[in-house]
């Protein structure tokens, strides 16, 4: 059973929701970060990247850069940029994007949930960066940007959020940077509030889609202020929990997470297709082919697109060797290529689907010189490897649109209500 509980967040007052509302932190390298702060100071993406406030060379993770993100949000919060509101709600956080709409109850999931594995996940995570959102974290006092979550969709909890978006008006709608309609709604009926949280307690698993270094840092966090506070207060702690986007799985869309790679590993074009086509069939293709089925793969090389559709032999009903990810990393990348460890090899780069094919075609123009088109993995799969205790190849996965930061803060300190 999953434990969601509603709480009292610090959010933007709505003359500010538009300039404030920011783009997850992790999608902008330093030198985008530094640009987007200069053109809107107000993004909440200067507090989330704290090194916006200082000259390039400061470094980044120097303890007073997390000491200036916790004085300018709660210097914010005192002024009025933030307001909480009076009593634990929770929020319905509607997106729209090129016609598509994810709907998705945001609230405070457990952190006992992800230590017991009722909360799933499906990707390692690495410790230098969690420690960036551990000392982030720890030292504003509060968590910033929500972790995606998914679940198994439940009939009477969509019907209860489409009656809430039919009869409520929204608290914000506006448009964001990324051309995403967002939408937001207020639960603050204790009825429904106890029939959301209710209905939870009857969801056996949670799986994180998006979020896992920020997911495991908070509940770092919160076992290190437990320890802090252990016998000197009572009850469940705020940091027992951490800041949540739940969305049903139907709602959600995947999209492809490309491969481009620096060379041929000392093969000619001509010997690498020929070693491709022990395990794939290979076609030309008249223009960029973006794979519509599972074991298919676009690759575009020497200004030719090909189609490579894999043979049975190498397929796998593995939740992770079947993975396209799986199969592209087993019989190309490492064998043929020599990129044994996708994670630190720095011949290989990955360019999310957001991006278009074009994106590939224009780094091998530049920098790289083949590059392999995917299909996206799906929920399902995700789903499945997560259930099955296992762990997905890195970049296996590229969501859309992208959660915002700046729109729900939860403050980590005192006991819940």
């Amino acid at each position: 059973m999953a434990d969601i509980r509603p709480f009292r967040a610090f959010r933007p007052n709505n003359d500010i929701v538009e300039k404030k509302a920011s783009l997850p932190y992790d999608v902008f390298n330093r030198k985008e970060a530094m640009e987007k702060v200069r053109q809107n100071p107000d993004s909440f993406l200067a507090i989330d990247r704290p090194e916006t406030f200082f000259s390039p060379d400061q470094d980044m993770y120097d303890p007073i850069v997390y000491k200036k993100a916790h004085d300018e949000l709660w210097k914010q919060i005192e002024d009025g940029t933030f307001i909480q509101d009076e009593k634990p709600c929770f929020y319905i956080y509607e997106q729209t994007m090129n016609g598509r709409t994810q709907t998705g109850i945001v609230a405070l999931s457990s952190i006992d949930d992800y230590l017991n594995n009722v909360i799933k996940k499906h990707e390692n995570t690495r410790q230098e960066k969690e420690e960036d959102r551990i000392n982030h974290v720890y030292t504003c006092e509060a968590q910033t940007g929500p972790i995606f979550l998914c679940y198994r969709k439940h009939r009477l909890l969509s019907e209860l959020i489409d009656r809430i978006r039919d009869v409520d008006e929204p608290i914000y709608e506006f448009v964001s940077e990324d051309n995403v309609k967002n939408r937001i709604f207020i639960v603050e009926d204790q009825e429904e509030i106890d029939t959301i949280a209710r209905i939870f307690t009857t969801i056996d698993s949670v799986y994180i889609a998006d979020g896992h270094h920020r997911c495991a840092s908070a509940v770092k966090v919160g076992l290190r202020k437990r320890q802090e506070l252990s016998g000197k207060v009572r009850g469940k702690l705020e940091s027992d929990y951490f800041l949540s986007v739940l969305f049903a799985d139907e709602d959600l869309m995947i999209m492809d997470y490309n491969r481009v790679v620096k060379d041929l590993n000392g093969l000619t074009c001509e010997e690498f297709l020929e070693k491709l086509s022990d395990k794939f069939e290979i076609q030309e293709a008249g223009e960029a082919l973006k794979p519509e089925n599972k074991g298919e793969f676009g690759l575009y090389m020497e200004d030719k697109w090909y189609k490579l559709t894999a043979k049975k032999e190498i397929l796998s009903l593995d939740p992770v060797e079947g993975l396209d990810v799986s199969i592209l990393q087993n019989n190309v990348l490492s064998p043929i290529l020599g990129i044994d460890d996708p994670k630190t090899d720095k011949r290989i780069d990955f360019v999310g689907g957001i991006r278009g094919l074009s994106e590939l075609e224009k780094r091998c123009h530049e920098d790289m010189k083949i590059a392999f088109s995917m299909h996206p993995t799906s929920i399902s799969e995700l789903i499945n490897v997560a259930d099955a205790g296992l762990l997905m190849p890195p970049k296996s996965t590229w969501f859309e649109p992208k959660l915002l930061s700046g729109l729900f803060i939860h403050g980590i300190n005192g006991t819940l209500r």
